[in-house]
């Protein structure tokens, strides 16, 4: 439990009203009670504080005439309670042991602190900087580095060569370091290209449950600080992310394709081999990304929801767009044609 006083003082923010009262929980506003601190994100959330009864919450200075409790003042109250958060990890407390039944390779370099749950497999070679927590079945192959603090949730696995930074967050289930999907064709079928190459993750990094992301072919699949990666995010061999972008669930990026830094990938998002997209590029969910994109800004692609009767229809004129095209051009053509002849006329009428 903790009090007002103490919170506002530990997020650097100002405190109007009482700074001992107790807080012991974030809440939402409908559902904050007397001990819970809220927060208003967004002014349309204005109108909902009549209700609230939180003990205090986090606005803008320009809102707290909507308020009559105690409240902290914040120009971004969203990035204060982001903040806040940290002051009330709920997170299982690492035990900065190495369990009993954990195989951990006499050739891997473990650092102080680090926590090796149950079933995790650490091959040779190995690094694990200080602090660094390794899930219950983790297994972590041979030449990998796992850089101080980060956590490796349960049933992630790192193939061999993947490099990953400090203050890192793996959740559970991902496969870095898997082959990139690289096959020449043969008379036979096809015939495997061995990848060489590695994967190199930068420093504060999180990568969602379920993702993937492939080692290179020759070079490395890198990925910068700060990156934040969803659950089922698939990166291909030789992409590279750059630093502070975000990559929202089940978004695919195809492989050599290059992406600038301070990013956003919406949900669903479809991007093609090769490309690159410049820094500052936003795209919008769904969308097919099928040419580099050199300007930063929003992009969109794709056709909004429509009725299915409707959209059958649009499906079938959209097939005839082509052909439509053509007899535009053709009669672009013919009206051309006829307008000196149209002209002349005019003119003899006159």
């Amino acid at each position: 439990m903790m009090t007002l006083g103490h919170i506002a003082e530990q997020l650097g923010l100002l405190l109007k009203g009482d700074a001992n009262v107790e807080i012991t929980a974030l809440a939402p506003l409908s559902q904050a009670t007397g001990q819970h601190l809220s927060f208003v994100a967004k002014a349309g959330s204005l109108s909902e504080l009549a209700d609230c009864r939180a003990g205090a919450v986090i606005v803008k200075g320009d809102w707290a005439e909507h308020w009559t409790g105690s409240y902290l003042v914040s120009d971004n109250p969203y990035l204060a309670y982001a903040k806040a958060t940290h002051l009330f990890d709920n997170r299982p407390t690492l035990s900065q042991k190495i369990h009993e039944r954990a195989l951990i390779s006499p050739h891997a370099t473990l650092g102080s602190d680090v926590t090796v749950d149950a079933g995790a497999v650490v091959e040779a070679g190995v690094t694990i900087g200080e602090g660094a927590w390794i899930g219950a079945n983790v297994y972590v192959g041979q030449d990998s580095h796992i850089g101080a603090h980060s956590r490796v949730y349960p049933g992630t696995v790192l193939y061999h060569g993947v490099r990953v930074g400090h203050h890192c967050t793996v959740h559970a289930n991902a496969v870095i370091g898997a082959d990139g999907f690289g096959f020449a064709p043969c008379a036979d079928g096809w015939t495997k290209i061995v990848q060489l190459g590695g994967v190199r993750i930068g420093n504060w990094v999180e990568i969602g449950a379920g993702t993937t992301i492939d080692r290179g072919a020759l070079n490395d699949t890198v990925v910068d600080d700060n990156v934040i990666l969803d659950d089922q995010v698939h990166i291909a061999h030789n992409v590279h992310i750059g630093a502070r972008t975000g990559i929202a669930a089940c978004t695919g990026v195809a492989g050599s394709t290059v992406i600038g830094q301070d990013c956003t990938l919406a949900g669903m998002v479809g991007v093609g081999d090769h490309l690159t997209l410049a820094d500052n590029v936003h795209v919008n969910g769904q969308c097919r990304v099928s040419r580099s994109l050199t300007e930063p800004g929003l992009y969109a692609s794709g056709t909004a929801i429509q009725p299915y009767s409707k959209w059958s229809r649009s499906a079938v004129r959209f097939e005839q767009l082509d052909e439509m095209a053509k007899r535009l051009k053709t009669l672009e053509k013919q009206l051309g044609a006829l307008a000196p002849s149209s002209s002349r006329h005019r003119g003899d009428a006159s």
